[in-house]
C-alpha cells in the first residue's frame, strides 16, 4: 500500500523522521514554513533532521476530545537532542502508571486513513523505547 506523510516535515524514507527548519543565525527550529525567525529576526534557514529519539517531557492524559477522537490518550512534549517536539505518545496505556516524564520514547508512524485510491496517509508519535 502506498503511504503519504500527512505533515510537510514528516519524513518517510530512511525513517520515519522529522524536519525542521533552523535558522542559520540562532538556530532556533521551526517544523513549519517561515520567513522569518520568531527568536532573532533572521531570514535563512536550512532544513535539519531531527533525532527520532528522546525524552519525554511532559504529558496529560486527554479524556475530552473532538467527536470521533478516542479517548483517553497520551499528549506530550518530547525533547528530542534539544528540539522540543509536541506529540501523542502512542502504543502505551494511557495512565501514570505506564507513563512517566523522563521516559526515553521513539519517532514512530501512525495510520491517519485510506483515501478513495487506497493511499494511506501517516502521522506521527512517539512510543516508549524501553
Amino acid at each position: 500500500m502506498d503511504s503519504i506523510p500527512l505533515v510537510d516535515y514528516l519524513m518517510l524514507d530512511d525513517g520515519p523522521y522529522l524536519v525542521a527548519n533552523e535558522c542559520t543565525h540562532c538556530q532556533a527550529r521551526y517544523f513549519d514554513r517561515r520567513s522569518g525567525c520568531a527568536k532573532c529576526g533572521g531570514q535563512d534557514f536550512r532544513s535539519v533532521r531531527i533525532a527520532d529519539i528522546g525524552t519525554l517531557r511532559t504529558f496529560t492524559i486527554v479524556h475530552f476530545a473532538a467527536e470521533g477522537v478516542e479517548v483517553p490518550f497520551v499528549a506530550g512534549i518530547v525533547d528530542c537532542d534539544g528540539t522540543s517536539v509536541r506529540s501523542n505518545i502512542v502504543n502505551v496505556s494511557p495512565d501514570p502508571q505506564h507513563v512517566r516524564t523522563g521516559m526515553k520514547v521513539r519517532l514512530t508512524t501512525v495510520p491517519v486513513g485510506v483515501d478513495e485510491s487506497g493511499v494511506q496517509a501517516l502521522g506521527f508519535g512517539f512510543e516508549p523505547a524501553e
